[in-house]
């Protein structure tokens, strides 16, 4: 990735206010893009975009709901985009149980509220569409999904996600011009990183435990993820849309996978060495009630494309990745009063790993 290529490129950010969406603005500000944002107000408390004081690094900060096409749409012809991230969604399994309607209204209809937007406004060049490896139709196999996995889901989250899939090529195919707009879709695997107090996390669980010194509860110790650090894939991003605008961006759209192949750590480990990090003396219980909604036990992604045409791969262990995730929260809890340090610290992260990466 060419550092300069951000520079004064003008960004559109759905979902900017949540955890990947936030690294995301820091990230984009700090390479010198003039970025917008449209997402609604953030739920945890603390959060990422709030304590950070991040509304600053927009050109843009919009307060909306993605379902409302009109107000999308007024944001992005107001900012003019040349390149928008559409991260905007309800993200959870569990709450997709709770309220499948809303579910299926954001993540679909949402979706193609943008995808419409991008077709009456000629500023947009390229857009990214960030799904999730949940996507395939996971049955326990233990077999890594490639892009032509087929796609489904247990639950109306992974099913929501699948549809969007669907929906962006059907779209994209009806009507968009490809030689005017490039799009794609992007799938990664369960990140991790300082900032996501999001609910039903296990990091985020894992964090009130160890810094409050509460005992951590944990359901399904022996399920294994595809752990990553957040900085993984948003790198990835950043390169796709680097090669959506390229001479040849055609070659470029579709579906990207940007996952680890390989797994090695289950809840239980991930959680036994964030208590090793941390050094504290918090039990870990597993939950012994049986878990009567769906949750697979295996997923892992195939992500050979991104390597043979991005150079793009998981450079981080997940033991490196969680040091990364609780190193952040520790600076964070200790510098409370303090974002500058804790911004300044994100980006070192950030340069660090740029250090670490070939493809930068």
């Amino acid at each position: 990735m060419k550092n300069s290529f951000w520079k004064n490129k003008k960004v559109f950010i759905t979902g900017h206010t949540g955890f990947k969406g936030s690294w995301l603005v820091l990230i984009l500000n700090h390479l010198g893009a003039k970025v917008s944002g449209y997402a609604l107000n953030p739920i945890s408390k603390p959060n990422f975009f709030d304590n950070l004081k991040l509304s600053k690094f927009l050109e843009n900060d919009f307060r909306a709901d993605i379902k409302n096409f009109s107000k999308l749409n007024k944001a992005i012809k107001k900012s003019k985009p040349n390149i928008i991230f559409h991260l905007a969604a309800q993200s959870s399994v569990l709450v997709s149980y709770k309220n499948p309607e809303d579910t299926i209204k954001t993540n679909i209809i949402g979706t193609f509220n943008l995808l419409k937007a991008i077709k009456f406004n000629k500023n947009v060049k390229s857009a990214i569409i960030v799904t999730t490896d949940k996507v395939y139709l996971n049955e326990d196999k233990k077999i890594n999904f490639d892009e032509n996995s087929k796609l489904g889901g247990h639950d109306i989250y992974s099913s929501s996600k699948a549809c969007c899939e669907i929906v962006t090529e059907s779209f994209v195919k009806s009507f968009i011009d490809r030689d005017k707009c490039k799009i794609a879709t992007v799938r990664s695997g369960n990140c991790i990183g300082g900032g996501d107090w999001t609910e039903d996390r296990i990091i985020k669980d894992c964090i009130e435990a160890f810094i409050h010194k509460k005992s951590l509860l944990i359901r399904s110790p022996n399920s294994t993820r595809p752990w990553q650090h957040v900085l993984e894939p948003i790198c990835g991003y950043l390169k796709l849309a680097e090669k959506l605008l390229s001479k040849n961006g055609i070659k470029f759209t579709g579906s990207w996978n940007f996952g680890p192949s390989k797994i090695n750590l289950s809840v239980l480990n991930l959680a036994k060495l964030g208590k090793k990090i941390f050094n504290s003396e918090s039990k870990i219980i597993i939950e012994k009630k049986s878990i009567k909604k769906h949750e697979a036990k295996y997923l892992s992604l195939d992500s050979k494309k991104s390597l043979k045409y991005l150079k793009w791969k998981v450079y981080l262990k997940p033991e490196v990745s969680l040091k990364l995730t609780f190193d952040w929260f520790k600076i964070f809890y200790a510098n409370r009063k303090n974002s500058k340090k804790v911004i300044e610290f994100t980006i070192s992260q950030f340069e660090n790993f740029k250090k670490v990466i070939k493809y930068f």
